[in-house]
């Protein structure tokens, strides 16, 4: 077995955040940030430029690593090592590739209280977009539903 090495971006501007509403499992029908899965011979800072560009057309600069999180299932397809950056700086057109998922900007607070999220998301993104410094790193253990039933913070 072996984690799949993946990343999210979440941009933003003000008070508000860049996130994607997912129109293709996993999460499908949630929203979350941008980002996606790390190619061979790519870093996690070189996935998360390559995965803005191509999701929303933005080319993002000065991302800061602020969490990294393992989510673990009884499933050989359901081991992730998630690499979590956050940017303010960015240029281009947003221009959504829609076979992800549509692309809106939402206020901090919207996303964060009123928005279906995935689980691990609802704890990591907080900790994450709330406060500018330190760095968040965490374990999430899920069921044979792919429900969580368990996190630890280190």
């Amino acid at each position: 077995m072996s984690y799949i090495l993946s990343v999210l971006v979440y941009a933003r501007r003000g008070d508000e955040v860049l996130v994607m509403h997912r129109n293709k499992e996993p999460n499908l029908g949630l929203w979350i940030a941008p980002g996606g899965k790390v190619e061979l011979g790519e870093s996690p800072y070189e996935t998360a430029r390559r995965e803005m560009l191509e999701e929303t057309g933005l080319v993002v600069s000065h991302l800061q690593l602020r969490g990294l999180c393992t989510e673990i299932s009884p499933f050989e397809h359901w081991l992730w090592m998630l690499f979590i950056f956050v940017t303010d700086h960015f240029t281009g057109e947003l221009r959504p590739d829609l076979r992800e998922g549509a692309l809106a900007w939402l206020p901090l607070d919207k996303y964060l209280n009123d928005t279906p999220i995935p689980q691990a998301d609802a704890i990591f993104a907080p900790r994450i977009l709330r406060t500018q410094t330190g760095f968040f790193q965490a374990k999430f253990t899920y069921d044979h539903d792919l429900k969580l039933v368990e996190w630890v913070h280190y």
